[in-house]
């Protein structure tokens, strides 16, 4: 049995090497995968496990030959793409058969991957399914054969361990800090008193295993979602079943609207934590550790303007504004459209972008007026157009 040290184990890792190229962006489909299964099915086994309203496939992979099986599954929400594109990043390094850290792993591993849960969520970009419901309520009623298939493959596959891969919006902060929740993580309440029951603190463990990497790369961005339980939810449901289950949220890094440095943060983040289990025995003592590791809070914007005058019925008011973007397809792009949010003081929350308007005016074009909830691509500040386009780095 190998001891795990995270860090010196992690660095005999080129993880950049492996990411997939043909993945990129925010919108990914069936379309995108079609080729990548057929180039991974040469070292995986992959079958069809179902088939979605609209009769898309329902992907499964099976890579390694090992004792401890860990299932893993991606795009229940089919707006949540950037663990999909981690997750081939991932099957990449384990198509390395040069790499010995690499077979060691999958020798002691098996491992099941659902790419894409909801092919016609993805298609559409929505977080819902054709038939309008949110998969990841639907755990008990099985109303879908997208929750049917993942339930059947959770009950054949018999996992040990369950990585549940979404990803969060742009509003969270890691705690009451001005620091955004670039990953974060939750071991989910298995019953509505939140009990640290054995099953929970295995996986507590093993995202403060994560977490300790994570720190080195994006100190103070990481942090644990809200652990209400709710047993229609995918994950509580398998935690409740005693299958320690860990869920993965990719947020945002400062300017990375298309997510392509947290898909790598979450591939890291995969690898450290199958690394860990493959290679040690998990004993659930890292209860103490887990609870340090702040609490998502909504403090974000993508946008704030501070220190603005507005006219409101001829009088004169010092606010800040509030935008926020909602993403939408658009002939197969993600455009990031500006809403305006808020019109108000506004010194508990931070923006992505802060704009300073030392107090000048904010106006629109002549015959417009501010207003919560409306499409707002710029203002101007003392007759300055500042645009709200999305801004990247």
């Amino acid at each position: 049995m190998f001891t795990f040290v995270s860090n010196l184990f992690y660095m005999k890792i080129n993880t950049h090497h492996y990411v997939e190229r043909s993945l990129s962006g925010r919108y990914i489909n069936a379309d995108h995968l079609k080729e990548l299964l057929d180039k991974h099915s040469t070292h995986c086994d992959i079958s069809v496990i179902g088939k979605s309203v609209l009769s898309e496939d329902i992907h499964f992979i099976n890579v390694g030959s090992g004792a401890k099986k860990i299932l893993m599954w991606s795009q229940m929400h089919g707006n949540e793409s950037t663990t999909t594109k981690a997750i081939f990043d991932l099957l990449n390094m384990f198509s390395d058969n040069k790499n010995k850290i690499v077979q060691a792993v999958l020798a002691n591993c098996t491992i099941g991957i659902i790419p894409m849960v909801s092919p016609d969520g993805a298609r559409a970009y929505t977080r819902l399914n054709a038939n309008q419901v949110d998969l990841n309520r639907d755990a008990q009623s099985l109303s879908q054969p997208e929750s049917i298939a993942l339930r059947k493959c959770f009950e054949n596959f018999m996992p040990d361990y369950c990585f549940n891969l979404h990803g969060q919006r742009t509003i969270f902060s890691a705690g009451e800090t001005n620091k955004s929740a670039i990953v974060s993580f939750l071991a989910p309440a298995q019953d509505e008193a939140r009990s640290i029951t054995p099953t929970r603190k295995i996986a507590m463990e093993v995202i403060c295993k994560m977490n300790n990497h994570l720190q080195d790369h994006i100190p103070g961005h990481v942090g644990i979602y809200d652990d209400t339980f709710n047993i229609n939810c995918v994950g509580d449901s398998f935690q409740a079943l005693g299958v320690p289950t860990i869920l993965f949220e990719a947020g945002h890094y400062p300017g990375d609207y298309m997510r392509e440095k947290v898909r790598t943060l979450i591939f890291q983040s995969l690898w450290i934590g199958i690394c860990y289990i493959a290679l040690n025995e998990v004993k659930g003592v890292e209860e103490k550790a887990y609870f340090k590791i702040p609490q998502n809070k909504k403090l974000f914007y993508d946008i704030i303007v501070r220190n603005a005058k507005v006219k409101d019925d001829g009088e004169t008011q010092n606010t800040d504004i509030a935008v926020q973007y909602k993403e939408q397809l658009v002939q197969g792009n993600i455009v990031f459209i500006p809403i305006l949010e808020k019109i108000c003081q506004l010194e508990s929350f931070h923006g992505h972008r802060e704009i300073d308007a030392q107090g000048g005016f904010l106006s629109l074009e002549q015959s417009e007026m501010l207003k919560e909830g409306s499409e707002i691509d710029f203002v101007r500040i003392n007759q300055e157009k500042v645009q709200f386009n999305v801004e990247t780095k």
